[in-house]
């Protein structure tokens, strides 16, 4: 497959007013309000490196290419893209940059709007559309990538991605420490770590189930991954240890946390200021309280604290909706869309854009929550 495949499809769509799925690998199609289409577009075949160049720390793929088939170029190099959304390897590098999916490392490195430099896509009225480059220190025009990123494939397919890439540590370790998460306790310790003389890759509360999923105990957990040379992290060390008793974890805790939540269940976000994480945590894990199977890990720096609920309780999606926090559902049994999700996207910039990147609604219609025909 190629670029010009792509466009042809979309052309193809486009005049027979038949709407677009547009899918990777398909692992994470249940993700997103449910799309209304009539044929799907796979990119799964759209795969490979394009340009790769280790000096500059840069590299080009097509879309279908997994996170795992870029780990293993780039690994080699001591070389890595710090984009780890929450999955397996076997997503692909467009699926994250439409969705503008991230993991726990967006506490040091951010999400795909800061690591995508360039984009080729496809638009809705069949346009091959370059954006950005190949180089980080590009930045004429208008910044269409962070445009393209996050759209849920809405205002083109995405067929080629350039990222920055970052240097592995010398030293890359992950320490575990129990902690007191009633909310002035929880409160008290967050605001000291803010401020505290350590610099993470990430650091994330586990709640007590995902904890004992990851070998670091039964109870609340602070995870904490430190890089860097081993003096510096050895000097960051000292600084954990005066909040409690850490212990280390093994190399691939993170792993196992991206991958615990199972396929089928309820996902949301809950986010406020960094500052609000204590009773975001407090309200989300009262919410939650008594369903088994029920998981949450909270980025400490971002604020943001991502939940876990079995399919089968939607009380308590109706729960977490109602928290004191901007909720955002990454994935939602059908029948309750409509109920508790947020607005659709329905605003007059927004609309307008779409007209002008997809004027015949062809692309996942109906992904962000727009009326779409029947």
């Amino acid at each position: 497959m190629t670029s010009s495949d792509v466009r042809d499809a979309v052309r193809d769509a486009t005049a027979a007013r038949a709407p677009l799925r547009i899918a990777g690998r398909g692992t994470w199609l249940h993700a997103g309000r449910p799309v209304n289409a009539t044929r799907t577009l796979s990119l799964s075949d759209l795969g490979g490196v394009v340009h790769y160049e280790p000096g500059d720390f840069t590299l080009t793929a097509r879309a279908g290419t997994t996170l795992g088939e870029l780990t293993s170029a780039t690994l080699p190099h001591r070389q890595f893209l710090a984009l780890d959304p929450f999955g397996d390897p076997s997503g692909t590098l467009g699926a994250t940059v439409a969705t503008a999916a991230s993991g726990p490392l967006a506490y040091a490195f951010g999400g795909p709007r800061d690591n995508v430099i360039g984009l080729e896509v496809v638009t809705g009225d069949g346009a091959i559309v370059r954006c950005g480059g190949r180089v980080v220190k590009n930045v004429a025009g208008f910044d269409l990538t962070r445009l393209f990123t996050g759209a849920w494939g809405t205002l083109g397919v995405i067929t080629e991605v350039s990222v920055r890439l970052r240097a592995l540590p010398a030293v890359d370790e992950t320490y575990a420490m129990a902690v007191d998460d009633r909310p002035d306790q929880l409160s008290a310790l967050i605001a000291a770590l803010r401020v505290a003389s350590i610099a993470p890759l990430a650091m994330d509360l586990a709640s007590p189930l995902l904890a004992s999923r990851v070998g670091a105990g039964s109870t609340t957990t602070l995870l904490v991954r430190l890089a860097g040379n081993a003096a510096s992290v050895r000097a960051q060390r000292r600084v954990l240890d005066t909040f409690g008793d850490v212990h280390d974890m093994p190399v691939d805790v993170w792993n196992i946390v991206r991958t615990a939540e199972p396929a089928s269940a309820i996902v949301a976000r809950l986010s406020a200021r960094p500052s609000r994480m204590a009773s975001v945590w407090t309200d989300a894990r009262e919410a939650m309280a008594g369903v088994p199977g029920a998981m949450m890990i909270a980025s400490v720096g971002r604020g943001i604290a991502r939940c876990v609920l079995p399919e089968t309780t939607p009380d308590a999606a109706r729960r977490l909706a109602r928290c004191d926090a901007t909720v955002i559902f990454e994935q939602l049994p059908a029948a309750l869309w409509k109920e508790i999700a947020p607005s659709p996207v329905s605003d007059r910039l927004s609309r307008d854009i779409r007209e002008r990147f997809d004027p015949a609604h062809v692309l996942n219609p109906g992904v962000l929550g727009e009326a779409v025909a029947p």
